[in-house]
């Protein structure tokens, strides 16, 4: 039984290491991606971003269009107009459009549900991933990527990289990272808040169970068993 349950450890042990080696991309150092979930302009424009570059062959169908709307206090209109391009009601899932036989053809593999990348990945391997690419002729597309050597997807932010100026450019990335930071974990954004309200509550609770706890052992001290000094 000793022997079975140490074999076990040690397979679960190896599993974590082997999880934890693939999700920092291994031997490649990761950029800090700086995120924040509580920067609203920053999860809005990297919705935009997100849906404009990434929708057609990602999904995130963790999510629907409205919990997006309402918790980036995006605009029912607005959600329809410009970052809806997959559905047609506010409340549906996410998925993408392409056809997965279609995808098996071009791509050679099916493109990954987004919905908790920011989980497994991490949010420093998603930004330093999508600034990866660099040109390499002997691959489908022309691009390969430093973080996951031989990547099937093509470097899908080429004319952002190309028009706009590096930081201009790194902040786009920061906000896509920032927007699948926050699809892996919504209830982040309020569990946050909750986080800093009930440790605000513990402190004040502190205060007063010292200040009680000094008014007991007044009596204890100065007690009609024990003289004062």
């Amino acid at each position: 039984m000793k022997t079975l349950l140490n074999t076990t450890l040690s397979a679960m042990a190896a599993m974590v290491i082997s999880f934890n080696a693939s999700a920092s991309g291994a031997g490649v150092h990761l950029e800090a991606a700086n995120t924040d979930i509580t920067d609203q302009a920053s999860l809005q424009r990297g919705a935009r971003s997100f849906m404009n570059n990434c929708s057609g062959c990602h999904s995130i169908e963790f999510m629907r269009y409205n919990r997006i709307a309402k918790d980036l206090n995006i605009s029912d209109a607005d959600m329809a107009n410009n970052l809806m391009f997959n559905a047609e009601k506010t409340g549906s899932l996410i998925f993408s459009s392409m056809p997965e036989d279609g995808a098996k053809e071009w791509f050679g593999t099916t493109p990954p549900d987004l919905s908790l990348t920011g989980r497994a990945r991490g949010t420093d391997w998603i930004y330093t991933y999508l600034k990866g690419f660099y040109a390499d002729e002997t691959r489908p597309y022309g691009v390969n990527n430093h973080v996951l050597e031989n990547a099937s997807m093509p470097d899908i932010l080429w004319k952002s990289k190309q028009d706009k100026s590096e930081k201009e450019f790194n902040q786009e990335v920061r906000d896509i990272t920032n927007f699948l930071d926050y699809v892996s974990e919504p209830v982040k954004l309020i569990r946050v808040e909750i986080g800093f309200k009930v440790l605000g509550f513990l402190f004040i609770l502190f205060i007063l169970s010292y200040l009680l706890k000094q008014e007991y052992w007044k009596d204890v001290k100065y007690g009609k068993w024990r003289a004062k000094d």
